[in-house]
Protein backbone atom coordinates (compact mmCIF):
# COMPACT_ATOMS: atom_id res chain seq x y z
CA UNK A 1 0.00 0.00 0.00
CA UNK A 2 1.01 3.61 -0.49
CA UNK A 3 0.14 7.05 0.68
CA UNK A 4 -0.11 9.94 -1.91
CA UNK A 5 2.73 10.89 -0.19
CA UNK A 6 4.49 7.88 -0.92
CA UNK A 7 4.76 3.98 -0.43
CA UNK A 8 4.40 3.01 3.15
CA UNK A 9 7.44 1.73 3.89
CA UNK A 10 9.12 4.89 3.82
CA UNK A 11 11.01 4.83 1.06
CA UNK A 12 12.03 7.74 -0.83
CA UNK A 13 10.02 8.25 -4.33
CA UNK A 14 11.52 8.90 -7.41
CA UNK A 15 9.92 12.40 -8.68
CA UNK A 16 10.62 13.53 -12.12
CA UNK A 17 14.03 15.68 -12.53
CA UNK A 18 12.95 19.32 -12.63
CA UNK A 19 13.57 21.07 -16.00
CA UNK A 20 16.64 23.18 -15.43
CA UNK A 21 16.71 26.82 -15.89
CA UNK A 22 18.59 28.79 -17.48
CA UNK A 23 21.16 28.91 -20.67
CA UNK A 24 22.69 25.58 -19.25
CA UNK A 25 19.61 24.03 -19.72
CA UNK A 26 19.30 21.08 -21.88
CA UNK A 27 17.99 21.43 -25.61
CA UNK A 28 14.23 19.41 -26.14
CA UNK A 29 15.32 16.98 -28.66
CA UNK A 30 14.50 17.22 -32.15
CA UNK A 31 11.69 15.76 -33.83
CA UNK A 32 10.70 15.46 -37.25
CA UNK A 33 7.87 18.05 -37.85
CA UNK A 34 4.23 16.54 -38.99
CA UNK A 35 4.00 16.44 -42.57
CA UNK A 36 7.76 17.30 -43.15
CA UNK A 37 8.62 16.90 -46.51
CA UNK A 38 9.98 12.77 -47.00
CA UNK A 39 14.37 12.59 -46.70
CA UNK A 40 15.42 11.02 -50.17
CA UNK A 41 18.95 9.45 -50.22
CA UNK A 42 20.26 9.71 -54.28
CA UNK A 43 22.93 7.00 -54.34
CA UNK A 44 24.87 6.81 -57.04
CA UNK A 45 26.35 3.72 -59.20
CA UNK A 46 25.45 0.42 -59.88
CA UNK A 47 23.31 -1.39 -57.60
CA UNK A 48 24.29 -3.81 -55.27
CA UNK A 49 23.63 -5.54 -51.91
CA UNK A 50 26.42 -3.55 -50.69
CA UNK A 51 25.85 -0.62 -51.82
CA UNK A 52 21.78 -1.35 -50.42
CA UNK A 53 23.24 -2.09 -46.90
CA UNK A 54 25.84 0.94 -47.14
CA UNK A 55 22.55 3.02 -48.01
CA UNK A 56 20.54 1.82 -45.17
CA UNK A 57 22.62 2.13 -42.59
CA UNK A 58 23.06 5.97 -43.86
CA UNK A 59 19.52 6.39 -43.31
CA UNK A 60 19.30 4.41 -40.05
CA UNK A 61 21.67 6.97 -38.60
CA UNK A 62 19.69 9.80 -39.71
CA UNK A 63 16.38 7.98 -38.36
CA UNK A 64 18.29 7.66 -35.19
CA UNK A 65 19.05 11.28 -34.98
CA UNK A 66 15.23 12.98 -35.85
CA UNK A 67 12.80 10.34 -34.68
CA UNK A 68 10.16 10.80 -36.96
CA UNK A 69 11.66 11.12 -40.00
CA UNK A 70 10.19 9.52 -43.37
CA UNK A 71 13.58 8.52 -44.97
CA UNK A 72 13.70 6.52 -48.03
CA UNK A 73 16.69 5.43 -50.74
CA UNK A 74 16.70 5.92 -54.43
CA UNK A 75 19.00 4.54 -56.65
CA UNK A 76 19.91 6.54 -59.64
CA UNK A 77 20.81 3.51 -61.84
CA UNK A 78 18.15 1.71 -60.07
CA UNK A 79 15.82 -1.23 -61.61
CA UNK A 80 12.03 0.01 -60.07
CA UNK A 81 12.14 -3.59 -58.97
CA UNK A 82 15.01 -4.85 -56.25
CA UNK A 83 16.68 -1.38 -56.39
CA UNK A 84 13.73 1.32 -57.12
CA UNK A 85 14.87 4.71 -59.15
CA UNK A 86 14.94 7.84 -57.56
CA UNK A 87 12.36 9.26 -59.97
CA UNK A 88 9.99 6.33 -58.92
CA UNK A 89 10.82 7.36 -55.15
CA UNK A 90 9.84 10.84 -55.13
CA UNK A 91 6.53 9.93 -57.07
CA UNK A 92 5.91 7.57 -54.93
CA UNK A 93 5.89 10.08 -51.99
CA UNK A 94 3.96 12.50 -53.61
CA UNK A 95 1.06 9.71 -53.89
CA UNK A 96 1.27 9.11 -50.55
CA UNK A 97 1.29 12.94 -49.39
CA UNK A 98 -2.00 13.66 -51.46
CA UNK A 99 -3.44 9.67 -50.26
CA UNK A 100 -2.83 11.44 -46.97
CA UNK A 101 -4.54 14.56 -47.44
CA UNK A 102 -7.34 12.80 -48.93
CA UNK A 103 -8.24 10.33 -46.36
CA UNK A 104 -7.98 13.51 -43.53
CA UNK A 105 -10.68 15.18 -45.95
CA UNK A 106 -12.80 12.00 -46.20
CA UNK A 107 -12.83 11.83 -42.10
CA UNK A 108 -14.22 15.07 -41.62
CA UNK A 109 -10.92 16.55 -40.99
CA UNK A 110 -10.18 20.24 -42.45
CA UNK A 111 -6.56 19.71 -42.97
CA UNK A 112 -5.51 22.13 -45.42
CA UNK A 113 -3.90 21.23 -48.70
CA UNK A 114 -0.57 20.30 -48.86
CA UNK A 115 2.38 22.52 -49.91
CA UNK A 116 5.77 22.77 -49.87
CA UNK A 117 8.61 20.41 -51.33
CA UNK A 118 7.30 16.45 -51.49
CA UNK A 119 10.96 15.91 -50.76
CA UNK A 120 14.72 17.16 -49.67
CA UNK A 121 16.86 15.00 -51.75
CA UNK A 122 20.18 14.25 -50.74
CA UNK A 123 23.21 13.38 -53.12
CA UNK A 124 25.41 10.45 -51.55
CA UNK A 125 28.18 12.03 -52.26
CA UNK A 126 31.18 13.31 -50.55
CA UNK A 127 32.04 15.87 -53.19
CA UNK A 128 31.00 17.73 -56.38
CA UNK A 129 30.46 15.46 -59.22
CA UNK A 130 28.69 17.26 -61.76
CA UNK A 131 27.87 14.31 -63.95
CA UNK A 132 26.52 12.66 -61.27
CA UNK A 133 24.88 15.73 -59.68
CA UNK A 134 23.32 16.28 -63.38
CA UNK A 135 21.88 12.80 -63.55
CA UNK A 136 20.49 13.55 -59.96
CA UNK A 137 18.47 16.30 -61.08
CA UNK A 138 17.52 14.74 -64.25
CA UNK A 139 15.74 12.07 -62.05
CA UNK A 140 14.06 14.48 -60.31
CA UNK A 141 12.65 16.34 -63.32
CA UNK A 142 11.62 13.22 -64.45
CA UNK A 143 9.62 12.65 -61.45
CA UNK A 144 7.69 15.70 -62.14
CA UNK A 145 7.65 16.16 -58.23
CA UNK A 146 8.16 19.81 -56.40
CA UNK A 147 11.15 18.09 -54.27
CA UNK A 148 14.84 19.96 -53.30
CA UNK A 149 17.86 18.96 -54.18
CA UNK A 150 20.58 19.74 -51.43
CA UNK A 151 24.28 20.13 -52.01
CA UNK A 152 27.22 17.34 -51.70
CA UNK A 153 28.31 16.38 -48.01
CA UNK A 154 31.35 17.95 -48.05
CA UNK A 155 33.42 19.64 -47.77
CA UNK A 156 33.14 18.99 -43.55
CA UNK A 157 35.56 18.59 -40.67
CA UNK A 158 33.60 15.50 -40.26
CA UNK A 159 34.67 13.76 -43.22
CA UNK A 160 38.24 14.84 -42.04
CA UNK A 161 37.55 12.72 -38.79
CA UNK A 162 36.35 9.62 -41.02
CA UNK A 163 39.21 9.62 -43.48
CA UNK A 164 41.55 9.55 -40.24
CA UNK A 165 39.79 6.47 -39.10
CA UNK A 166 39.72 4.59 -42.15
CA UNK A 167 43.37 5.61 -42.60
CA UNK A 168 44.06 4.72 -38.80
CA UNK A 169 41.84 1.09 -39.43
CA UNK A 170 44.28 0.41 -42.30
CA UNK A 171 47.25 0.88 -40.46
CA UNK A 172 48.91 3.63 -42.32
CA UNK A 173 47.86 6.38 -39.19
CA UNK A 174 48.14 6.92 -35.83
CA UNK A 175 44.60 6.35 -34.01
CA UNK A 176 45.61 9.50 -31.49
CA UNK A 177 48.70 11.66 -31.47
CA UNK A 178 48.20 11.47 -27.53
CA UNK A 179 49.25 8.13 -27.03
CA UNK A 180 53.02 7.26 -26.78
CA UNK A 181 53.58 4.53 -29.23
CA UNK A 182 54.48 4.58 -33.21
CA UNK A 183 52.35 3.03 -35.92
CA UNK A 184 55.34 1.02 -38.19
CA UNK A 185 53.73 1.47 -41.45
CA UNK A 186 52.09 4.79 -40.86
CA UNK A 187 52.40 7.59 -44.22
CA UNK A 188 54.36 10.54 -44.27
CA UNK A 189 52.55 12.07 -47.24
CA UNK A 190 48.62 11.14 -47.71
CA UNK A 191 47.37 11.38 -51.28
CA UNK A 192 43.77 12.58 -51.28
CA UNK A 193 41.72 10.42 -53.83
CA UNK A 194 38.12 12.14 -55.70
CA UNK A 195 36.51 11.76 -58.59
CA UNK A 196 34.39 14.68 -60.37
CA UNK A 197 37.04 16.56 -62.41
CA UNK A 198 39.17 19.99 -61.12
CA UNK A 199 35.96 21.09 -58.41
CA UNK A 200 35.95 18.27 -56.85
CA UNK A 201 39.76 18.09 -56.23
CA UNK A 202 39.31 21.82 -55.09
CA UNK A 203 37.01 20.65 -52.73
CA UNK A 204 38.83 17.70 -50.81
CA UNK A 205 41.74 19.87 -51.08
CA UNK A 206 39.71 22.03 -48.08
CA UNK A 207 38.85 18.47 -46.36
CA UNK A 208 42.60 17.68 -46.98
CA UNK A 209 43.79 20.70 -44.87
CA UNK A 210 41.77 19.60 -42.17
CA UNK A 211 43.08 15.63 -42.29
CA UNK A 212 46.64 17.55 -42.59
CA UNK A 213 46.18 19.06 -39.45
CA UNK A 214 44.83 15.89 -37.62
CA UNK A 215 47.76 13.96 -39.09
CA UNK A 216 50.66 16.39 -38.80
CA UNK A 217 52.00 15.03 -42.13
CA UNK A 218 51.41 16.35 -46.00
CA UNK A 219 48.29 15.85 -47.71
CA UNK A 220 47.34 16.20 -51.35
CA UNK A 221 43.99 16.28 -53.41
CA UNK A 222 44.01 14.41 -57.04
CA UNK A 223 41.62 12.92 -59.41
CA UNK A 224 41.03 9.58 -60.07
CA UNK A 225 39.16 10.18 -63.26
CA UNK A 226 41.79 12.41 -64.87
CA UNK A 227 44.91 10.75 -66.17
CA UNK A 228 47.95 11.40 -64.58
CA UNK A 229 46.77 13.48 -61.63
CA UNK A 230 47.76 10.80 -58.99
CA UNK A 231 51.05 10.45 -59.99
CA UNK A 232 51.78 13.64 -60.59
CA UNK A 233 50.99 14.43 -56.67
CA UNK A 234 52.62 11.37 -55.74
CA UNK A 235 55.78 12.69 -57.53
CA UNK A 236 55.18 16.17 -55.94
CA UNK A 237 54.87 14.61 -51.98
CA UNK A 238 58.16 12.24 -52.50
CA UNK A 239 59.89 15.43 -54.34
CA UNK A 240 58.98 17.14 -50.90
CA UNK A 241 60.14 14.39 -48.67
CA UNK A 242 57.27 12.16 -48.04
CA UNK A 243 58.65 8.23 -48.59
CA UNK A 244 55.64 6.78 -47.32
CA UNK A 245 52.68 7.43 -49.09
CA UNK A 246 49.15 6.10 -48.57
CA UNK A 247 46.11 6.80 -51.01
CA UNK A 248 43.07 7.84 -48.96
CA UNK A 249 39.85 7.74 -51.13
CA UNK A 250 37.89 11.29 -50.55
CA UNK A 251 34.59 8.98 -51.62
CA UNK A 252 31.56 7.10 -50.06
CA UNK A 253 31.66 4.16 -52.12
CA UNK A 254 28.92 3.87 -54.60
CA UNK A 255 30.02 6.27 -56.80
CA UNK A 256 33.48 4.57 -57.85
CA UNK A 257 34.71 1.10 -59.21
CA UNK A 258 36.68 -0.04 -56.65
CA UNK A 259 39.07 -1.61 -59.63
CA UNK A 260 40.00 2.21 -60.59
CA UNK A 261 41.55 2.68 -56.60
CA UNK A 262 43.45 -0.63 -56.81
CA UNK A 263 45.16 0.79 -60.04
CA UNK A 264 45.82 4.10 -59.05
CA UNK A 265 47.30 2.50 -55.45
CA UNK A 266 49.39 -0.30 -57.83
CA UNK A 267 50.27 2.75 -59.72
CA UNK A 268 51.75 5.09 -57.57
CA UNK A 269 53.26 2.02 -55.29
CA UNK A 270 51.01 2.68 -52.21
CA UNK A 271 49.00 1.61 -49.64
CA UNK A 272 45.46 2.35 -49.70
CA UNK A 273 42.32 2.66 -46.97
CA UNK A 274 38.74 1.73 -47.25
CA UNK A 275 35.99 4.23 -48.67
CA UNK A 276 34.31 6.39 -45.92
CA UNK A 277 31.44 4.40 -46.60
CA UNK A 278 29.02 4.27 -43.81
CA UNK A 279 31.07 5.55 -41.43
CA UNK A 280 28.25 7.59 -38.84
CA UNK A 281 29.34 11.23 -39.87
CA UNK A 282 28.16 10.28 -43.05
CA UNK A 283 24.60 9.85 -41.82
CA UNK A 284 25.03 13.11 -39.98
CA UNK A 285 25.77 15.08 -42.39
CA UNK A 286 23.00 13.70 -44.82
CA UNK A 287 20.55 14.78 -42.46
CA UNK A 288 22.40 17.97 -41.76
CA UNK A 289 21.78 18.79 -45.60
CA UNK A 290 17.96 17.76 -45.05
CA UNK A 291 17.64 19.76 -42.18
CA UNK A 292 19.45 22.94 -43.02
CA UNK A 293 17.20 22.84 -46.07
CA UNK A 294 13.81 23.18 -43.70
CA UNK A 295 15.70 25.73 -41.62
CA UNK A 296 15.86 23.46 -38.36
CA UNK A 297 18.45 23.88 -36.43
CA UNK A 298 20.46 20.39 -36.60
CA UNK A 299 24.19 20.72 -37.14
CA UNK A 300 26.76 17.46 -36.47
CA UNK A 301 29.04 18.19 -34.11
CA UNK A 302 32.68 17.33 -35.24
CA UNK A 303 34.70 15.44 -32.28
CA UNK A 304 38.24 17.93 -31.75
CA UNK A 305 41.47 16.96 -33.41
CA UNK A 306 43.63 13.97 -31.91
Amino acid sequence: MSSPTGPESGLPVRMPRPRQPGRHRRPEPLVAPEDAPAFVLAVPGAPSAATRGLAEEVVSIARSELPGLDARIGYLDGDDDEFPTLSAVLARAAEERTARHEQAVAAGSDAKAPDGPVAVVVPLLAGPDNALLRQTRQAVMDSRVAAELTDVLGPHPLLAEGLHVRLSEAGLARADRARLFTVATAADGIILASVGGEEAVQAAGITGMLLAARLAVPVMAAALDQEGSIASIAEQLRASGSQQLALAPYLIGPEIDTALLTAAAAEVDCATSEALGAYPAIGKLALAKYTASLGLAQQPQSAPAF
